[in-house]
């Protein structure tokens, strides 16, 4: 019977110019947005295994966790957007392959049987979509037996209780699995409800900011927003207003809190700026502000549910351009604008993409919500800060220059993860650009310091980068905010960093200053923004810069670390700049620089957004005992609709000022 079914499934392949059904969706309305959503959920249909309580995508790679909880993922992930198009009154033919698996999955005599949580599992991560679903969605509940009931309620509720879980927004998934029994008059526990918000509530930082974690951990990403805190408060508020009216007003008034910061992570196209761990959940980013109309909170001026309609759909949207982020039979993959394994987290399963779902809970909300009877409005550029400091993240955020901008000190991951440096560590984050992580640890071109200070003791092999700062602080000098820093990337070596946005007069802009002293020699990179480094027609590396072409590099891309090329380097104050979509350059602004500029050919697939970059980079190696100062500038004009690219380099020729508080700062010392 099984077999049967499963040769009459249809799978669709995407071959060489196919366009996944996804992009074809005119994204306008509620209903354009429940098709969207199915284009996601159709092509897991013949992933399913022969019980239905497992899903497997094609990618076939591992993570810390066993294969089980890999396909447990795949099966609870879409969770997130079934179950609210099922709250909001939608239907969708595939709801019964989702009940059979929960039937099969928590069935201890079932041979899919999902297997009973351990310590810390990440089992448990899935139980919150599962969770919900039961407390959104009654026909997951209505369609049990009282056998089955039972099997859900000792594999969601009793185990997790009974475990011990990390001391993160983890606690907040044990804290659905027992709502969603509680809604349905299963057996839960209260008591574990009330420790895990009082204890999630001591991460709280105030004006609706969260620590993802507890006193010592400097961590305020996605998850501390869209991805999971913040979300999943406004769900709590929302499903139990009546039961616990006075933490659901809380967490309301923190959403409205930090919805005046977070628009800052989002740009007029749409894209909101890659920072942090587990952006591969793509458009989960945005998932924040369909969970404002889910929770109908009360929205802070300037924000008007057009504004927030525009946000969600904008990001949808810019998603449908993206049209490499899809597998050949139509599923999400692991990376962020194509396939992509370096920025990969160890816990990224082929399945885990589907986080992605949860922005889909804006269709939990009724018709008539003002969310879906508003007019979209455009991004309000007109109306918040064009250059704003956000203190609780570390961050200052600049709409000058055509991208949005983000300056960060302070923040880094809690342990110890693939790329955590330039995760966290960078200087800059851009809605535009995009980070590069590491593809290896051998030279330039594998670190790919995309704006990053690296520092190397053994000639240019291995580099050391800000990771961990003793000090971040934000300042205002002069009226501006500015981010200073002390880091230290060997013992003996200490470096302060200032991070100065972009003023009106030079809005492509902003500068890096470092003071370094060093304990040894070092070899320095001080880089740019990575930048697409394919030429047009063919899609070979560029050229020289052509002023005809409006492309090209200056100077010519040659080698790493090549300064025996004339043609491949330029003095340091000349600078370096790549011009293809868009244009990003560097320039050494210190007085008698000893700096040289030149391009980072960096290893394909080191960046989130383009496949192939360069990176333009000063060089330069410092004596044992010597104190520098690099005064540096980092220019950046993004590809934009109705800019021309004979403008992308008009801002390159007028420098930045170096601010009078800097220059006592420096002669001072």
């Amino acid at each position: 019977m099984a077999t049967a079914s499963r040769e009459a499934v249809k799978q669709s392949v995407l071959g060489y110019s196919d366009v996944h059904p996804f992009s074809k969706v005119d994204i306008t309305d509620r209903a354009s947005v429940q098709e969207l959503l199915k284009t996601l959920l159709d092509p897991l249909e013949p992933h399913f295994s022969p019980n239905k309580a497992r899903i497997r995508v094609p990618g076939g790679t591992a993570v810390r966790f066993d294969n089980t909880a890999a396909e447990i993922e795949g099966t609870c992930r879409p969770l997130w957007a079934l179950s609210s198009l099922l709250a909001g009154g939608g239907e969708y033919h595939g709801t019964k392959w989702w009940v059979e698996g929960l039937k099969a999955g928590t069935d201890p005599e079932n041979p899919e049987y999902w297997g009973d949580p351990r310590d810390n599992d990440q089992r448990m991560v899935d139980m919150c979509p599962l969770g919900f679903t039961l407390a959104a969605a009654p026909v997951f509940w209505d369609s049990l037996s009282e056998k089955e009931k039972g099997n859900v309620e000792r594999w969601l509720g009793n185990s997790i209780n009974e475990k011990v879980m990390p001391n993160t927004n983890w606690l907040w998934f044990r804290v659905f699995a027992n709502l969603g029994l509680k809604k349905n008059g299963g057996k839960y526990s209260q008591e574990k409800i009330e420790q895990d918000i009082i204890h999630l509530n001591s991460f709280f930082r105030g004006e609706g900011w969260s620590n993802d974690g507890p006193e010592g951990v400097w961590q305020q990403d996605y998850y501390s927003g869209s991805f999971a805190i913040q979300f999943l408060q406004l769900l709590y508020a929302k499903l139990a207003e009546k039961d616990d009216p006075a933490k659901a007003a809380e967490f309301k008034k923190r959403a409205q809190d930090y919805a005046l910061d977070f628009i800052h992570y989002f740009d007029e196209e749409g894209r909101a700026v890659p920072f942090g761990r587990s952006v591969g959940y793509r458009f989960a980013m945005a998932g924040f502000w369909g969970a404002c109309a889910y929770a109908d909170i009360e929205l802070p001026a300037p924000l008007t549910w057009g504004i927030v309609k525009g946000l969600l759909l904008r990001n949808f949207r810019w998603w449908q351009t993206q049209e490499q982020i899809w597998s050949p039979t139509g599923t999400l993959t692991i990376g962020y604008c194509f396939p992509n394994m370096y920025m990969a987290e160890n816990y990224n399963s082929p399945q885990s993409p589907m986080w992605a779902c949860l922005a889909f809970i804006c269709l939990a909300a009724p018709q008539d919500h003002p969310f879906w009877t508003s007019t979209e409005e455009l991004y309000p550029t007109h109306l918040i800060p064009k250059v704003k400091a956000l203190k609780h993240p570390g961050h200052i955020i600049s709409y000058l220059g055509g991208h949005r901008l983000l300056l960060s000190s302070g923040q880094a991951c809690s342990y110890p993860m693939k790329g955590t440096h330039a995760k966290y560590g960078g200087f800059a984050y851009s809605s535009a650009y995009g980070y590069s992580v590491p593809t290896g640890c051998f030279t330039l071109e594998q670190f790919a310091l995309a704006s990053q200070l690296g520092l190397s003791d053994d000639g240019g092999e291995f580099w050391k980068t800000r990771r961990l700062c003793q000090e971040a602080i934000i300042e205002t000098h002069e009226d501006l905010p500015v981010l200073k820093s002390i880091w230290k990337p060997y013992p003996d070596v200490a470096i302060k960093t200032y991070l100065i946005p972009p003023v009106e007069t030079t809005p492509n802009w902003h500068l890096r200053v470092h003071k370094i002293e060093a304990g040894r020699e070092v070899m320095t990179a001080d880089g740019a923004f990575a930048i697409y480094n394919e030429r047009v027609p063919d899609g070979r590396y560029l050229d020289l810069y052509d002023p005809k072409k409006c492309e090209g590099t200056m100077p010519k891309i040659i080698g790493n670390y090549d300064l025996n090329t004339p043609e491949g380097y330029s003095p340091g104050a000349i600078g370096a700049f790549a011009v293809s979509r868009g244009a990003v350059g560097i320039v050494a602004l210190e007085a008698d620089t000893l700096r040289t500029a030149m391009h980072v050919n960096a290893d394909p697939n080191s960046n989130l957004v383009e496949s192939r970059t360069i990176i333009p980079t000063l060089l330069h190696t410092l004596k044992k005992g010597e104190t520098a100062w690099y005064l540096t500038a980092i220019y950046a004009k993004p590809l934009k609709e109705n800019v021309s690219p004979s403008t992308y380099l008009d801002g390159w020729d007028t420098k930045p000022a170096i601010p009078s508080w800097l220059m006592t700062d420096i002669s001072s010392n």
